[in-house]
């Protein structure tokens, strides 16, 4: 609590007359609310949502952040609050308070902070900010009647909880769920002009289909407005162009004259999955029971006859579907320690190890450099033809089948 909240809260505790249990005597008389007063000075929002991905250093990034301050001065009189915030009611005949609600959402408020001219409420996160709901009434129900009050509730920051894909190409879609989106009036894209177009929209939903750049990596920028000037707000999740990429797989084939190399079919390209709806296809992958096996793609019939090194790439990128059981595979390549070989986990650097919950799709983006926590792609040369997945055998095992898809390297 802000220490001088506190502060005024005593004195008008202790200027109230001690006639009973609750420290003053509850007015009989209807209730009024006179004004509301904020409670603090700053309400910081903040957002996440869990992807796996990791810095250019190799530290394993967990999270998103998406975060908003909105500054107001101390103990300011407002007709309009935030959720979740609390705030001070004024008014009079206010000490048998049993009920106040903010747009039908009951608040809660804490007996011991009334006194017959004060209330100190926070208001609920459910409170209806948008439609038929949200009537802009604040009511304060007593023993002796009820007060009403006009007070809008302010939409929410725009606020990102879960996305459909961190890559993009031009005129693919990436659908967001969240809050706060009706106050979006654009969305832009870090390093580049090109602007995003807001195919659907509500408060809840959005889908958003992206424009040519010419970058390699950009981060949403929103800008919406909440109780008047426009404010702008950057998603710290970084999204892949693809287009700007050099790319194994996407857009339902592969690409640079990559391949097919599995140890067993069908593999390669399959309908059967996709992660980049409304694509059709991704790269099927099949772990036959107990097998030790690697699958994966070969780049020598590309042009140059592989994948150079060039110090400007910084990542590799995938989607990976898990199969029937959770499992570990261990990412491999004709270049990196160890070479396109079997390396069993007991082996593999961390960072050579995947994750792959069972029936779902997993977005991986991993360094590639040199050094601690870095795949070392190309440790053992400067041409890398190949690039694939080992899972190791184990008793009990089933057939698995695994997909792949938006399989890139990133600058």
């Amino acid at each position: 609590m802000n220490v001088l909240a506190t502060v005024l809260l005593l004195l008008t505790f202790a200027a109230c007359k001690k006639y009973n249990s609750a420290g003053f005597t509850p007015g009989t008389g209807a209730p009024a609310i006179s004004s509301v007063h904020t409670y603090s000075k700053t309400d910081t929002t903040t957002r996440m949502d869990t992807v796996v991905a990791y810095d250019s250093s190799g530290t394993k990034s967990l999270s998103f952040k998406f975060k908003s301050n909105f500054v107001t001065p101390f103990d300011s009189t407002t007709t309009a609050g935030n959720l979740g915030n609390y705030y001070i009611i004024y008014g009079s005949n206010l000490g048998s308070t049993t009920k106040i609600t903010f747009n039908g959402a009951n608040a809660y408020f804490n007996r011991a902070l009334i006194t017959d001219k004060s209330l100190v409420v926070q208001i609920p996160s459910t409170t209806p900010f948008i439609g038929p709901s949200a009537t802009d009434s604040l009511v304060v129900t007593t023993l002796y009647g009820k007060a009403w009050y006009k007070f809008r509730i302010i939409p929410p920051p725009p606020t990102v909880n879960a996305m459909s894909d961190y890559n993009f190409w031009t005129g693919s879609q990436i659908s967001l769920k969240g809050v706060g989106f009706t106050s979006i009036s654009s969305v832009g894209l870090t390093g580049t002009a090109a602007t995003v177009t807001v195919v659907q929209k509500t408060d809840t939903t959005m889908t958003l289909q992206f424009p040519s750049t010419t970058v390699s990596r950009a981060s949403l920028v929103f800008t919406f407005s909440l109780t008047g000037a426009p404010q702008t707000g950057t998603m710290a999740m970084e999204l892949i162009d693809l287009d700007n990429a050099y790319a194994i797989f996407y857009k339902d084939n592969f690409q640079n004259s990559w391949i097919d190399n599995s140890w067993s079919h069908p593999s390669g390209p399959s309908t059967e999955a996709t992660h980049s709806a409304p694509g059709t296809s991704s790269l099927r992958a099949n772990y036959p029971a107990g097998a030790w096996q690697i699958e994966g793609w070969a780049g020598w019939n590309g042009p140059g006859g592989g994948f150079s090194y060039d110090a400007g790439y910084k990542y590799l990128t995938f989607w990976v579907k898990g199969g029937t059981a959770d499992h570990t595979l261990v990412l491999v390549g004709d270049q990196m320690t160890g070479g396109y070989g079997q390396i069993q986990l007991s082996a593999a650097m961390a960072i050579q190890k995947i994750p792959t919950p069972k029936g779902v799709w997993t977005y991986y983006r991993i360094p590639l450099g040199t050094g601690t926590n870095q795949l070392n792609f190309w440790a053992g040369g400067n041409l890398a033809k190949q690039l694939g997945f080992f899972l190791q055998g184990q008793s009990g095992d089933v057939d698995e089948v695994m997909y792949f898809d938006e399989v890139a390297f990133v600058k």
